[in-house]
């Protein structure tokens, strides 16, 4: 990508909000549009709240930091959490009572396999075209999780490596033409296991290493996969002290410097801890 081609990214990409200021000022106004960007942490992190805020978020109009727009939620973790979603769909409401039932424009898949989703993609396309007359058009896709796809089913062999990497640019390079093609803000959710290795190995933009839970971890699916996405924010979680805090931190991105914000979440959603007095977070 030439220079120039990154200062129009930076300065002219469309974003969408993720439903709170602090959130916006640590990504720099939120999620981008025509690009891939991953959410990865632990279990428990808040990866999938931020993902079900960001699909509601995207429904409100541009002034407001949205998209005007539907949204497609593809989930590889059973059961999805509807009743999470209902529950923040209210609170939307509250805050937003000129927009119609927000859960109306939510649109949830559940995928089984890597093969499955690679396969889904021409579905979506038809999708998105459909949208485009029919209602909101969809300008938010979320997979959560990509790592959960291929937990099982690959064996450390080098048949199944080269599979397992052929998936992963099939699928990338599936959603990043659909990004381009119809604007699209792609979020996807990865996993973290622990690190094991050299302790002086840089990660991003993070020298230090990713800690969560008070332990060293990486993303997982490794360097390949790393190379399917465009931007990649670590969501880690700290257990020191009263307060249950997430942090959300920049590790690569071609439009970010290194950035970071603490959160909580709760019963209305997922906060930064400027919008709000220190309370203990509920996570549900």
């Amino acid at each position: 990508m030439r220079p120039e081609s990154l200062l129009l990214l930076r300065h002219h990409s469309e974003k969408c909000t993720v439903g709170c200021p602090v959130l916006n000022r640590c990504l720099d106004g939120g999620v981008p549009c025509h690009s891939i960007t991953e959410f990865v942490g632990e279990s428990g992190s808040g990866k999938t709240q931020l993902c079900l805020q960001l699909a509601l978020s995207a429904q409100l109009p541009s002034s407001r930091g949205g998209l005007s727009a539907s949204s497609i939620f593809i989930h590889t973790e059973f059961p999805f959490p509807f009743r999470r979603l209902r529950q923040l769909s209210r609170a939307f409401r509250m805050l937003h009572p000129d927009l119609p039932d927000p859960c109306d424009r939510v649109f949830v898949r559940a995928v089984h396999s890597a093969d499955e989703l690679l396969h889904l993609i021409p579905t979506i396309e038809t999708f998105l075209l459909y949208s485009r007359s029919r209602w909101r058009p969809v300008r938010i896709v979320v997979i959560d999780s990509i790592a959960a796809l291929f937990r099982s089913d690959f064996e450390n062999t080098g048949s199944d490596l080269r599979r397992r990497s052929s998936l992963f640019f099939g699928i990338s390079g599936g959603l990043r033409r659909l990004a381009k093609k119809f604007g699209l803000a792609v979020v996807v959710t990865n996993q973290v296991v622990d690190f094991i290795g050299d302790g002086d190995v840089r990660v991003g933009n993070l020298s230090n290493g990713l800690y969560s839970s008070g332990r060293r971890v990486c993303p997982a699916l490794g360097l390949a996969w790393a190379n399917c996405v465009n931007s990649r924010v670590f969501v880690s979680r700290d257990e020191d002290g009263p307060v249950r805090r997430r942090k959300m931190s920049v590790v690569f991105a071609p439009h970010l410097p290194h950035s970071s914000c603490h959160f909580l979440i709760n019963g209305e959603g997922v906060l930064g801890v400027e919008d709000m007095q220190p309370q203990q977070d509920k996570t549900v």
